[in-house]
């Protein structure tokens, strides 16, 4: 699980924000799947519509250009990310994403390794609303700022808590890894990290530096699943 801090500025925030207020929203269980759908109880903006298309793929350039987000995820797919809305009282209880969905308009099928929510409500708007995750470590309860992102397996429990008061936004998404072993990527992911600060230093060599490289590009080729 990585927390993704500002992936979108407060300036990014406010524009979706404006968009969203003026599209349809739908009724969240018409897109949950299975078990899912018993315990959904949100809004999801109309897909279908100009406007949320070109959201959500302004969004997809924006993660592609987010080095975190590439760097926990190594993403080979990413659904088209969809964009819902709690009001008072609405909730999602305990479910676990789809292992397998159909991309939107295609024939392709993407295979659920990583989840997303991106947070576009500030904590102070509304009461309740946490993204609660189940972890070998124990739940984990997360409610950051407006434009911050969380990722998170696909297979692990996770809920939305009941908004009692305000509205909570966010948009999620769901990605495949070219790099199926959790534990795997979760190495991978340290290693470019700290790659990444030694970068940083000008006074590690650059001989070093090619050699971790050539470590870890070695890597994703031996566990790449693409």
């Amino acid at each position: 699980m990585v927390l993704i801090e500002q992936l979108l500025s407060k300036q990014e925030v406010a524009l979706y924000r404006q968009h969203l207020d003026q599209v349809p929203w739908l009724d969240g269980k018409g897109t949950a799947m299975g078990m899912a759908a018993d315990v959904k109880d949100n809004g999801q903006a109309d897909a279908s519509h100009d406007t949320v298309r070109q959201l959500a793929n302004t969004l997809l350039a924006k993660f592609g250009e987010t080095a975190q987000l590439v760097s926990s995820v190594l993403p080979h797919k990413i659904f088209p990310p969809c964009f819902n809305r709690y009001s008072k009282g609405e909730t999602y209880g305990f479910h676990v994403d789809a292992a397998i969905m159909r991309m939107p308009n295609s024939a392709d099928v993407l295979r659920s390794d990583m989840s997303m929510t991106l947070f576009l409500s500030e904590p102070d708007e509304y009461e309740g609303g946490e993204l609660v995750i189940q972890t070998e470590f124990g739940e984990q309860r997360i409610k950051p700022k407006a434009g911050d992102a969380v990722t998170y397996p696909s297979s692990s429990l996770h809920q939305v808590t009941p908004v009692t008061s305000g509205v909570r936004i966010a948009a999620i998404t769901w990605m495949q890894s070219m790099v199926q072993d959790p534990h795997v990527r979760e190495l991978l992911y340290e290693l470019d990290q700290n790659i990444q600060q030694l970068l940083a230093n000008d006074a590690v060599p650059r001989e070093q530096l090619d050699s971790l490289h050539h470590v870890y590009h070695n890597l994703i080729r031996k566990h790449s699943v693409i």
